[in-house]
């Protein structure tokens, strides 16, 4: 991972931006989709494709690549952009978002895109699939390491506790989760619905190593990457604060939001919040 230059930040943040309107122009012609949590999660997935990871979008089955999980599978819009912008696949085709026949379905499906590593749907499995992977890897000597990005909703799912006291049995330190804990699921807040109280005195008890950021900076999201890799025989995971609906006012740390998409109307208004946003040179 190359170091962060003034320079790279300045790009990094205006490409969550590019991400963020084309996320809401890709879901207002889908007119189906999760706005909420694509947008909070934008600069994770920037800093992932576009900083982090080792990939190649011209060789997706790369054997070296590194592998990025997304359990949460409905905030795939922001994948697909991301993808897209990378070079997987091409832009336009983000217009056929949820459209009969589309590649580009409501959650993600393996065989039918470049980049995507599982299929996910049902939440609280994407961590024990993460897991297979990560444990195959360390087995064949690999030196590839395996992101999963988890919702804290999900956490509300036996699943995922079984598969994290897994990962802390077989001290997979090939392995780095990172939670959007965003606080909102689709019934509400978080708290509301399932208590999840403090999630870092949950995953310690596990014996993970814990990080907390505020999952809207760039420079927290990379330095924690950069930090995880050098604690060794134990699974890491990252606690992402981040704002759902992140750049759009009216979005903003609002459940409704987790899959509402927005009118043409309100597509503008974000729009012209986003252009806003823009840092020049």
């Amino acid at each position: 991972m190359q170091d962060l230059t003034e320079e790279k930040l300045r790009q990094l943040e205006n490409k969550a931006l590019q991400i963020r309107r084309l996320l809401i122009k890709t879901l207002t012609e889908a007119k189906s989709g999760h706005t909420a949590g694509s947008l909070g999660m934008a600069d994770v997935f920037t800093s992932m494709y576009f900083h982090i990871l080792n990939h190649n979008p011209k060789k997706p089955d790369w054997e070296e690549r590194d592998r990025l999980v997304l359990s949460n599978g409905h905030i795939c819009p922001v994948q697909y952009v991301a993808l897209a912008l990378s070079g997987y696949f091409p832009v336009g085709e983000l217009e056929t978002l949820r459209r009969l026949n589309s590649r580009l379905q409501g959650h993600p499906h393996r065989t039918s895109l470049p980049g995507i590593e599982t299929t996910s749907g049902p939440l609280g499995e994407g961590l024990g699939e993460a897991i297979g992977i990560a444990l195959t890897g360390g087995l064949d000597n690999k030196k590839h390491y395996v992101y999963c990005l988890t919702s804290d909703g999900e956490h509300d799912e036996g699943s995922t506790w079984e598969a994290i006291m897994f990962a802390a049995k077989h001290k997979l330190n090939n392995l780095i989760e990172i939670v959007d804990r965003n606080n909102i699921q689709i019934g509400g807040n978080t708290e509301k619905v399932m208590p999840l109280n403090t999630l870092r005195e949950k995953y310690e008890s596990f014996n993970w190593a814990v990080l907390e950021i505020n999952g809207n900076s760039i420079v927290e999201i990379i330095e924690s990457i950069r930090r995880a890799k050098t604690i060794e025989n134990k699974p890491v995971v990252i606690i992402a604060h981040t704002i759902p609906g992140k750049g759009v006012s009216f979005m903003e740390n609002d459940y409704k939001w987790h899959g509402k998409t927005p009118s043409p109307i309100e597509m503008e208004k974000a729009l012209k919040e986003l252009d806003k946003l823009e840092i020049r040179n």
